[in-house]
């Protein structure tokens, strides 16, 4: 180790200890929603994660969104537009599972490492949150069609309800996510498929007639390239699903030799998996939509609750028993979902709030918000516009995660710009990064504008794709153009990064280890913990965390940890414009 003498006048004061709020301080309220997870957190299993995962694509918005495609742009176009949005959902879905499953981190950190910068997923956030609520709405819309339908409450009444239901099950996290999802997995996948079994078997007529329905189309049941686009933008809207998805895989245990197979099987099947069981839902929901058409009409045909009404009455001669069941499975499946959607729109309004205010209450407390938000979607009838409003968001969603992937395959994989690990931490990064932050912008910019016809009603349709294909070309473009300049502010050596991702010196010269320093902060030392994972003393907060979750503040003269760097307001980044050998109190550090 090398030595300096301490310059006691550019010593930091001693500051008083961060505290948090209780909500904060209990790991099993909070779930880490602005931190990695850490290692001692991570106590679930490979199938453990992955049944969470995959238990919060229950939601019945598939079969609503299969069904309204099929309505307006009959059977072909709808085909087509499932199958090839699930292709681009699965490609761009996989790299950031495999990242944020391998970095324990999620979407917004994930964004910030990828391209953007600490301020500029501050807009991804945004995006982010918009997701959840969005589709909170929708989910909870169908979960309140079944209980108008079957208690005849009054739909303002059954909105209420349920996003109320909701927020007792979303506050103690993956915790009681887990157990959730994974109790009601066997009932639920019974009861979706039953009704498909005994439909083929009575009426086997029922799938020439769905390939011949047409629907609202002027094209019926054949092939129109501009219908076709217009129903691929409604389905990808469903591309930032990856980031739910990734909420529950950030809990995966490391990956080892022994576990290798189950953890890349967990995290493909959970992470883009998802779209899979996503795409049948969606097919499945086409088909019910045309086969209870003559039934209930063409308005009422996209409602889950009358798919799963009239399904069931071909497997119990009762109406009110198959209406009974139908209602049941509907509200099943939609708490499996919106608990996801909440708990996922707690976390990224948890971000975003923090880094824009340098305040946290809790997650809990964004959940709250989250909730309302999405309440007040379903209060101003929503679902009545259900194409519209997925086919608008999905040129902003479908922008972000295709500059994120460029980031993740291209840039850090083939051209070697970006850093190979993903920094999150807001001491190292730039506040704006124009790789990820600039494709974005411009992609979803040009999109938008295809999208209300500047460009013709060709461009209009597909819109998405332009969205895509632009983001994916600019990352990689911008990357080489700067350089990569703007990707590490200031390298991370004073502690080793997540899964060997820095070169793993710590850089000490003076100070008790384990101690207070005299300037009354927090020295480097830490113990190790049961399960062989050191932790280091945060010298804001007096925690201790990990060494992935940890960093050095000049400002504060000791090491700091992620969450209380973000909440910072008086440092200015001024670690980012320090010279090369830093001034602690008591102690001198090297910084590379």
């Amino acid at each position: 180790m090398n030595s300096h003498s301490p310059v006691s006048p550019g010593a930091p004061k001693a500051r008083p200890k961060r505290t948090f709020h209780r909500w904060v301080n209990n790991p099993i309220l909070e779930d880490y929603a602005l931190r990695y997870a850490p290692k001692s957190f991570r106590k679930w299993s490979e199938f453990a994660v992955f049944s969470s995962a995959i238990g919060g694509i229950a939601y019945m918005a598939d079969f609503a969104i299969g069904g309204s495609v099929a309505i307006s742009y009959g059977f072909t176009n709808a085909l087509w537009a499932i199958l090839v949005a699930a292709a681009v959902i699965f490609l761009t879905g996989l790299p950031i599972a495999y990242y944020a499953a391998k970095y324990n981190i999620d979407m917004d950190l994930l964004t910030r490492g990828a391209g953007f910068g600490y301020l500029g997923s501050t807009l991804t956030s945004l995006i982010y949150a918009s997701f959840t609520f969005i589709y909170f709405s929708l989910e909870g819309s169908v979960m309140a069609q079944a209980l108008n339908l079957y208690f005849g409450m009054s739909l303002g009444l059954a909105y209420l309800l349920c996003a109320l239901v909701i927020i007792p099950m979303v506050i103690y996290g993956m915790t009681f996510l887990s157990k959730l999802q994974m109790w009601t997995q066997p009932i639920w996948l019974i009861l979706m498929v039953l009704p498909f079994v005994v439909i083929f078997a009575k009426d086997p007529g029922s799938l020439a007639a769905w390939t011949t329905f047409g629907g609202h189309s002027p094209s019926g049941a054949g092939f129109s390239g501009l219908a076709f686009g217009l129903a691929a933008g409604v389905v990808l809207s469903l591309i930032a699903q990856i980031g739910e998805q990734v909420d529950y895989l950030r809990f995966m245990p490391d990956k080892t030799p022994a576990n290798r197979v189950k953890w890349w099987w967990a995290v493909v099947l959970a992470g883009p998996g998802w779209v899979i069981l996503g795409a049948l839902k969606q097919l499945g929901g086409s088909f019910l939509a045309s086969y209870i058409a003559p039934t209930v009409g063409l308005q009422l045909a996209n409602e889950p609750i009358h798919m799963y009404t009239v399904a069931f009455e071909q497997l119990i001669p009762s109406g009110f028993a198959a209406l009974t069941l139908a209602a049941f499975f509907v509200v099943l499946s939609q708490v499996k979902i919106n608990v996801t959607n909440a708990y996922s729109g707690s976390l990224s309004w948890s971000n975003f709030f923090s880094r824009l205010f340098h305040f946290h209450p809790g997650r809990v407390v964004w959940l709250f918000l989250n909730v309302g938000i999405a309440l007040l979607l379903m209060e101003v009838g929503v679902f009545g516009f259900l194409n519209t409003v997925l086919g608008f968001y999905s040129n902003v969603a479908v922008a972000w995660i295709g500059a994120v992937v460029a980031d993740l395959v291209i840039n850090k994989s083939l051209l070697k710009i970006s850093p190979s690990y993903v920094e999150f931490k807001r001491a190292h990064l730039y506040n704006f990064n124009p790789v990820g932050f600039g494709s974005m912008v411009i992609a979803s910019a040009v999109s938008i504008a295809a999208y209300f016809g500047a460009f013709g009603p060709v461009m209009q349709a597909f819109s998405p794709f332009v969205s895509l294909g632009l983001a994916i070309v600019l990352a990689p473009v911008i990357a080489l153009i700067t350089k990569g300049k703007y990707y590490i502010a200031r390298e991370n050596s004073w502690v080793q990064g997540a899964h060997g991702s820095q070169d793993g010196r710590i850089h000490v010269i003076a100070g008790s280890a384990g101690g207070e320093g005299p300037s009354g902060v927090a020295g480097l030392g830490g113990h190790r913990h049961g399960d062989g994972e050191e932790e280091l003393a945060c010298g804001v907060c007096a925690f201790e965390y990990e060494r992935a979750d940890i960093t050095h503040c000049p400002f504060h003269g000791a090491t700091i940890c992620s969450l209380c760097c973000s909440l910072e307001k008086e440092c200015h980044d001024m670690c980012k414009k320090e010279p090369a050998v830093e001034v602690a109190s008591g102690a001198a550090v090297e910084m590379h």
